[in-house]
């Protein structure tokens, strides 16, 4: 079976550069793209002197044509607004996509469903295995459990990510309330503050933590009177994301179109 022609954008950073490790690794994937910012200062490098990754020729560029006309698929985890364009690119090349960029508008999310119906895109807030384990799981309880049992969601990363609550404590909570069959929207709280009163029944907390170089953890808890049930995920590397962003580039490179996420991928 031939390797994957793969693209990654946001390539040297932290995710791209985990992505583009494990692929270069790899001998199902094949790296032929690698783009970044126009401002970045190593546009024009060899990602093998960049990362040190034997026989990879491909340069750093901020052109999408130049990273996307070689590749089938197209992996973005970038700012909202850089994938958009990468959306737009992928719409106009007829490429793939496999989009794990948070902090996303309602917007944007809509731009994207509806280019879904031209290009096959999987977009996912959090592409790792166990992660996604969670989500099943904490579907399981809040059904079970329902709204006789306060639920809370806290979520902790590094210092430098810029969105908050995290796009994976989002789904987290969205995916509890679907299972309550209510609305996020009417039920969630996002931390406190003051003299906030007795906790209203039926609401979802949901907290940012931010500091250091956590890489993630999400924690989510269940508590009624005498007992408490909790559900917890930490990652200790990227490595867990990247390996699952490939997983999803060979899942999505097999599709003509469609909105797809991991639960896809993982058949859970």
């Amino acid at each position: 079976m031939k390797p994957l022609r793969i693209a990654v954008a946001g390539a040297m950073g932290r995710m791209g550069r985990a992505i583009l490790n494990l692929a270069g690794k790899n001998s199902s994937f094949s790296i032929r793209g690698a783009l970044e910012s126009a401002s970045h200062p190593l546009l024009g490098e060899n990602l093998s002197n960049l990362l040190g990754i034997p026989h990879q020729n491909s340069l750093l560029t901020d052109r999408p044509e130049a990273a996307l006309k070689p590749a089938r698929v197209l992996i973005t985890f970038t700012n909202p607004r850089a994938t958009m364009d990468h959306v737009d690119a992928c719409l106009r090349w007829r490429k793939a996509l496999v989009i794990g960029t948070t902090g996303l508008a309602s917007a944007q999310v809509k731009r994207i469903q509806a280019a879904a119906k031209k290009i096959p895109i999987l977009f996912s807030p959090n592409m790792s295995v166990g992660v996604n384990l969670l989500l099943m799981l904490t579907a399981l309880a809040s059904k079970k459990l329902g709204p006789a049992y306060d639920l809370e969601i806290v979520e902790s990363h590094h210092g430098m990510k810029k969105d908050a609550p995290s796009g994976t404590a989002l789904k987290i909570a969205e995916v509890a309330a679907f299972a309550r069959g209510v609305s996020l929207d009417k039920v969630a709280v996002y931390g406190r503050k003051g003299m906030t009163g007795a906790r209203k029944r039926g609401t979802i907390g949901i907290h940012a933590v931010r500091g250091g170089d956590v890489i993630g953890e999400h924690t989510v808890e269940f508590m009624a009177a005498g007992e408490r049930i909790g559900l917890f995920h930490k990652a200790t590397s990227r490595d867990a994301f990247a390996s699952g962003a490939l997983l999803a580039a060979q899942f999505v490179a097999k599709k003509k179109n469609g909105l797809w996420s991991m639960k896809d991928v993982l058949d859970i």
